[in-house]
């Protein structure tokens, strides 16, 4: 398990959550693909791990209205559109900040 990170930003301006871990790597992902890829039942299937959130349903404009640790191990978030049940773990989310379609994204 990851350990938690040091700083956790909601960046209104740039549609971005930024984390700041331990080792000092940040990483910056945009809002729609954070929450796109939200791990909870009603978004993936338990079974077959297959993503059925439709990802165009996402508004271009979502964004957390609230995010709160769920122990030391995750980050809970609240979206704009209502969701709310998906825990987004240290793993999980170092892995969505590694992600190809984090890394190819332009740089402002």
């Amino acid at each position: 398990m990851s350990d938690p990170p040091v700083k956790i930003r909601a960046l209104q301006e740039q549609a971005a959550l930024e984390i700041q871990w331990k080792d000092g790597t940040i990483q910056r992902m945009p809002f729609k693909f954070v929450r796109s890829q939200c791990p909870c039942a009603s978004c993936v299937d338990e079974i077959t791990n297959v993503r059925t959130l439709d990802v165009d349903s996402i508004p271009e404009d979502i964004k957390p209205t609230d995010i709160s640790f769920s122990g030391n191990y995750a980050l809970k978030f609240v979206w704009s559109d209502g969701h709310h049940t998906g825990l987004f773990t240290w793993d999980h989310l170092t892995k969505l900040g590694t992600s190809e379609e984090v890394l190819t994204l332009p740089r402002n």
